[in-house]
C-alpha cells in the first residue's frame, strides 16, 4: 500500500498544482497571452504535437552527440591524467575555468567557429563543453578511490602504471563515471537548449527555437506547450540513465 501512495504522490500534487492554476486563471481572468490556463497548454500540445516531437528529436539528438562527444574527450583526458599527478595539477585548474564559464558568454564565438550556416555544430559543441567537466571530475576522483591495500597490493607485486590503471583504477572508478553521465546528460540538454537560444536560427529546429518562435508571437500556450515537452524529455533521459546506473552498479558488484 505504501509503494502505490508513493507512487502516485507525485501524480496527484501535479494534479492538484494544475487544477489550482487552472482555477486562478479563470477566476482572475488572466489573459492567456500573460498566462495561458493548462487546458489552453493542452490544447497547443494536440495540435502542435507532431512538430514538437520533431523539435524535441532534434533538439535530443544533438544533446546525445555532444554527451558521446564530452565522454569519449573527458575519459581520455583522465586516463591521461591519472598516469601522473603532475598532468592531473596542470590540467585541473583548465578543467575548472572551463566549467565555471557560462556557456553563453562563449556561444557566440563558438558559433562563428562552427560557421553561422552550420549552427547545429555549435549547439553540439557548446553542449559538450558544458558535459564534460562531470564526467572528467567523476572519472579523476573515481581513479583515485581504489582501496588502499589494493594499492599495496600492486606495490608489493611491482606493477607498472598502465597495470595499475587498468587492472585496479578503472574497476573502482566505474561508480563515479556512472554518476557523471548521469549528471553530464542533464547538461548536456541544458547547453543544447542554451546554444540553440543563443544561435537564434530556425536551421537546428529545435524545442529552443520553438519556444522562440512562439514568442514571438505572444502565443504563450505554445511556449508552455513546448517546455512541457522539454520538461518531460529531460526526466525520460534522467530515468533512463538512472536505470542504466542501476544496471552497471549491479555489475560492477558482481565482479
Amino acid at each position: 500500500m505504501s509503494r502505490i501512495v508513493q507512487t502516485l504522490a507525485p501524480f496527484v500534487l501535479i494534479a492538484l498544482l494544475l487544477v489550482g492554476w487552472e482555477a486562478a486563471c479563470r477566476a482572475f481572468a488572466v489573459p492567456v497571452y500573460f498566462l495561458p490556463p493548462p487546458s489552453a497548454v493542452g490544447a497547443a500540445l494536440a495540435s502542435d504535437w507532431a512538430t514538437l516531437l520533431r523539435s524535441a528529436w532534434n533538439t535530443l539528438s544533438m544533446a546525445l552527440i555532444a554527451l558521446l562527444v564530452a565522454s569519449l574527450a573527458a575519459q581520455a583526458l583522465a586516463l591521461v591524467v591519472g598516469l601522473s599527478p603532475i598532468l592531473e595539477r596542470a590540467v585541473r585548474p583548465l578543467a575548472v575555468v572551463l566549467q565555471v564559464t557560462p556557456v553563453v558568454a562563449i556561444a557566440p564565438l563558438v558559433l562563428i567557429w562552427a560557421g553561422l550556416d552550420h549552427a547545429g555544430r555549435a549547439i553540439v559543441g557548446l553542449a559538450a563543453v558544458v558535459a564534460f567537466f562531470p564526467i572528467f571530475s567523476g572519472a579523476v576522483t573515481g581513479l583515485k578511490a581504489a582501496d588502499p591495500d589494493l594499492e599495496r597490493l600492486f606495490d608489493l607485486y611491482a606493477a607498472t602504471r598502465i597495470q595499475r590503471l587498468t587492472r585496479l583504477r578503472l574497476p573502482s572508478a566505474v561508480p563515479y563515471l556512472l554518476e557523471g553521465h548521469k549528471v553530464a546528460a542533464g547538461l548536456a540538454v541544458i547547453g543544447a537548449v542554451v546554444a540553440e537560444f543563443v544561435a537564434g536560427s530556425g536551421g537546428a529546429q529545435g524545442l529552443a527555437w520553438r519556444i522562440l518562435e512562439a514568442g514571438n508571437r505572444l502565443q504563450t500556450a505554445r511556449m508552455f506547450a513546448a517546455l512541457v515537452v522539454l520538461g518531460l524529455m529531460g526526466a525520460a533521459l534522467h530515468a533512463a540513465l538512472e536505470a542504466a546506473e542501476k544496471a552497471g552498479l549491479r555489475w560492477w558488484r558482481g565482479r
